[in-house]
């Protein structure tokens, strides 16, 4: 899978945070646009996907990673998706 064409950290932000900050960026992005979100908050990849179902969003997939390389020491969630029109 490509690389997201933008990123958004929500690390250490609890709900509704995650979801809400989303919504934020996704008004920035053009239709198409590759959006990776970094949480932190287990419920987030729930949230966001039924968020992406109820405006029209295709929701991609979502990974947990615990390897750090990310470059945070906590285990977080890699949530991808794309803006529709």
């Amino acid at each position: 899978m490509s690389a997201p064409d933008s990123r958004l950290d929500a690390l250490g932000l609890l709900c509704p945070l995650p979801v809400i900050r989303t919504q934020d960026r996704v008004r920035e992005l053009a239709p198409g646009t590759g959006l990776e979100v970094l949480a932190t908050d287990p419920g987030a990849c729930h949230d966001i996907r039924a968020w992406c179902r109820v405006h029209g969003h295709t929701f991609l997939d979502d990974r947990e990673c615990r390897d750090h390389a990310c470059g945070t020491d906590q285990a977080h969630f890699h949530i991808r998706m794309r803006v529709s029109d």
